[in-house]
């Protein structure tokens, strides 16, 4: 239902991080590199070939130790300033076939179901809508209401007020002096 690529399932074990993986991670921590060619960048940097860099994070993603390889596009720096977190009541039933409809729509930026909380919280089905003003906003919940149709019983818009920095795995590094990494 997200727009974003779904991790691979989880299938090994996790192993310890090797030096290389340390490395890989520290690499990619902040993002990766703004280049036409964002893994053979990250491989020069490591001192490794691009095909091995994108072995080892599916690696990764697989294991579980990264959750996912995804583009975070900064939405305020873009323009869009406004910001909502559209919240709809839909039948459960039909919540992974109008989430993809809505999913797909070009305001969208990612769609997904969250569990109800009743009695006070009957939304079931999530999605962030962008726009220059509210009224942007707005309007683009009123076409996913249109393409919800009578499934909707329910909805509401809710404006984000507070930019939060957002943050991938994070490695502490090792203390200079010798000590101990804890």
């Amino acid at each position: 239902m997200t727009r974003q690529a779904s991790p691979p399932q989880q299938t090994a074990t996790p192993q310890p991080l090797t030096e290389f993986d340390r490395n890989l991670i520290a690499a990619t921590q902040a993002g990766l590199p703004l280049t036409p060619q964002p893994f053979a960048s990250v491989a020069a940097l490591l001192g490794a070939d691009e095909p091995q860099v994108r072995q080892r994070l599916g690696d990764l993603l697989v294991t579980g130790v990264v959750r996912r390889i995804a583009a975070v596009p900064n939405h305020y720096r873009l323009g869009y300033v406004a910001n909502g977190m559209s919240v709809w009541d839909i039948p459960d039933e039909l919540v992974d076939t109008l989430g993809e409809q809505v999913g797909q729509l070009s305001g969208v930026s990612h769609c997904y179901r969250r569990p109800r909380d009743l009695p006070l919280w009957p939304y079931n089905l999530f999605a962030m809508l962008h726009g220059h003003t509210r009224t942007d906003v707005l309007t683009q919940a009123e076409h996913v209401a249109a393409l919800l149709g009578s499934a909707c019983r329910a909805r509401d818009v809710l404006f984000s007020s507070t930019i939060l920095k957002k943050t991938g795995l994070r490695l502490r590094q090792p203390i200079e002096s010798g000590g101990s990494d804890s």
